[in-house]
């Protein structure tokens, strides 16, 4: 069985380097034409098997629009895919809405305390996670996965799913690049970059 990961496409917060968490930010136009070419390369794969497919989003509007754009340049229903709340990006609590930059000022300590352990750092606020938290509810959504699916969720999502899968060191892990106009494959326990 085989799950096609697609990242959401750019919002003005990713290209500012702002920490969007549960925001609901939508794509630029960037954005856009990063989930238009990913719809591209899902049709060359797919092809006439994409009736096979589940094809779930994470409920943020930027994967749901990111999940629109790639099924109409799939020349499928447009709004024929389904939810889940398990694939929602990692929640950053009060840091949401502030650039890197900017937290390094506000608040150096806690940045600081980010910086020597992202993985396992919860940023002040309600709600909010650390990356060991998302993996909880990524665990479960990974094993009831009993169809080949694509899926369109956030790039703390994906992080946490290269770990499950390749485990390895958490700090690399959290620290990984995320390209918002590339695939992931998950196929035979097996995970990697298109």
């Amino acid at each position: 069985m085989v799950i096609y990961v697609v990242r959401h496409g750019q919002t003005d917060y990713n290209a500012e380097m702002r920490f969007q968490g549960r925001m609901d930010i939508p794509l630029n136009e960037l954005g856009k034409e990063q989930a238009r070419g990913n719809g591209r390369a899902l049709k060359e794969l797919i092809g006439d098997k994409a009736g096979e497919f589940d094809f779930v989003s994470s409920p943020l509007g930027r994967t749901r629009q990111t999940m629109e754009l790639i099924r109409s340049e799939m020349g499928l229903d447009i709004p024929d895919y389904r939810l889940d709340d398990r694939l929602v990006e990692i929640s950053f609590g009060d840091w949401e809405g502030f650039s890197i930059n900017e937290l390094e000022t506000k608040f150096p300590d806690h940045y600081a305390e980010r910086e020597k352990d992202k993985w396992n750092f919860t940023p002040p606020g309600d709600p909010t996670e650390n990356y060991d938290l998302v993996s909880q509810r990524i665990a479960p959504y990974l094993k009831s996965i009993d169809k080949p699916t694509v899926c369109v969720c956030h790039g703390g999502v994906i992080r946490t799913m290269f770990h499950i899968i390749n485990g390895g060191d958490e700090r690399a892990a959290a620290a990984a690049p995320i390209p918002q106009d590339r695939l992931v494959k998950i196929e035979n326990g097996h995970i990697a970059w298109l």
